[in-house]
């Protein structure tokens, strides 16, 4: 009866036991935790007080060529639309397309049997009108002769005035039928040369020497002055046709000449560079052709011609490239690489390097992009030290550790990560 009692106060201690020893491993997990945790913060702190190393570009000041760019569409010098001048069956075609044709080289061949009998014909009226005028001529002149035998004999009254009236009148007669016979073979040899001149049509022939593209009727068409057969452009030199803003415009007649004249000018001499589709420069440079007599008032912009040569006539009308041309040069310009500029909310920024070793950041205004650079027109000024690298992982106030380069360097070892 009493050990009872005893066996329920030793379960009681192995409970108590357990339950210390439960306790006891927390405490140890809670401890080691906290420890790790503060661990990892003075870890942290120090990484964060550790200065960063970065690139740095000193800011020069010179003088900064500034260019125009503008998208254009390559064009023949000139174009020519070939159609025929006679109606008639086509029935040969006598060039290659895409071939280079030369002036008056034959391209077509209308069926010319119609215009050869149309000239046999003109020809015989020629031969009968001139017939006509030899008859009405020998009249004349046997009118002259009995006129001329009689005029004695009315004198003295040998005949009678009323045979001279009549023979006078005849004369006049003979003269008025030459001169009708004349205007007949006038006629005649007209319509014996138009007839001539619609047979040689029947052999269509260029207009110009160029490249001849592809026929647009087929042999056995009914053609006529309205249809269309070919075109043929001059290649070389090649037209770029390209249009600028009125406001771009005013701001280039404007602009202070720089070497060569001003960009549109008549007589221009500053080259135009053509960079083509496929990102190649054409190596030949151009001027401008002629600037359009009025804005277009639809697009509010003016269309400008330049002209660039084309040997091999390689560049081809429908094309586009970029025009690019220099169009002021600013002196004491202030230049940053671009990778230094970062764009946060619209603002243009830029970090530089302060004398304290931390980066300081300076809202900038952009000004035109030349080559690698942007010009700065406010918020930095020549010699200061500008950030290239690690931009996006500084604060204003960070620690830094400088390491200046040169803007070549920069460009080949940083990232482009400023505003575009």
């Amino acid at each position: 009866m009493m050990e009872v009692p005893k066996l329920t106060m030793i379960g009681s201690r192995n409970s108590w036991l357990k339950l210390l020893s439960v306790l006891s491993v927390v405490l140890v997990t809670v401890l080691t935790l906290l420890i790790t945790a503060c661990g990892n913060t003075g870890s942290k702190s120090n990484i964060v007080s550790e200065p960063f190393l970065v690139d740095v570009v000193r800011v020069h000041q010179g003088s900064a060529s500034l260019t125009g760019n503008w998208v254009g569409t390559l064009d023949g010098d000139v174009n020519v639309q070939i159609q025929p001048q006679v109606s008639g069956y086509l029935i040969q075609q006598k060039y290659s397309e895409g071939s280079t044709v030369t002036k008056n080289q034959v391209l077509f061949e209308i069926d010319p049997r119609p215009f050869q009998a149309a000239v046999d014909q003109t020809e015989a009226q020629v031969k009968q009108t001139r017939g006509q005028l030899a008859q009405a001529k020998a009249q004349q002149s046997l009118a002259q002769i009995n006129l001329k035998r009689d005029v004695p004999l009315a004198n003295v009254r040998a005949i009678a005035q009323s045979q001279l009236d009549n023979e006078t009148q005849q004369a006049e007669q003979a003269d008025a039928t030459v001169a009708t016979a004349e205007a007949a073979v006038e006629a005649a040899e007209a319509a014996l040369r138009t007839a001539r001149l619609n047979l040689e049509f029947t052999q269509v022939r260029s207009l110009v020497s160029g490249v001849a593209g592809q026929a647009t009727t087929q042999v056995g068409n009914l053609v006529s002055p309205q249809s269309l057969l070919t075109s043929i452009s001059q290649l070389d030199p090649i037209k770029v046709y390209f249009s600028i803003s009125d406001a771009e415009y005013l701001a280039l007649i404007n602009r202070a000449p720089i070497a060569g004249g001003n960009l549109l000018s008549g007589h221009s001499a500053l080259p135009l560079t053509l960079t083509l589709a496929n990102g190649m420069v054409w190596p030949h440079k151009g001027h401008i052709e002629f600037v359009d007599r009025q804005m277009n008032q639809q697009t509010g912009a003016i269309r400008i011609a330049a002209s660039f040569p084309n040997p091999g006539n390689v560049l081809r009308p429908g094309q586009f490239g970029r025009v690019t041309a220099e169009t002021e040069i600013l002196q004491n310009a202030i230049l940053v690489p671009q990778i230094a500029v970062l764009e946060q909310q619209g603002i243009k920024q830029i970090y530089v390097a302060g004398p304290d070793n931390q980066a300081h950041i300076v809202n900038v205004t952009l000004g035109s992009q030349v080559g690698n650079d942007w010009i700065i027109t406010s918020g930095l000024h020549p010699d200061q030290r500008v950030v290239t690298s690690n931009i996006q992982k500084l604060r204003d106030g960070t620690p830094i550790r400088a390491r200046e380069i040169s803007e070549e360097a920069a460009i080949l070892t940083s990232s482009p990560t400023g505003a575009r």
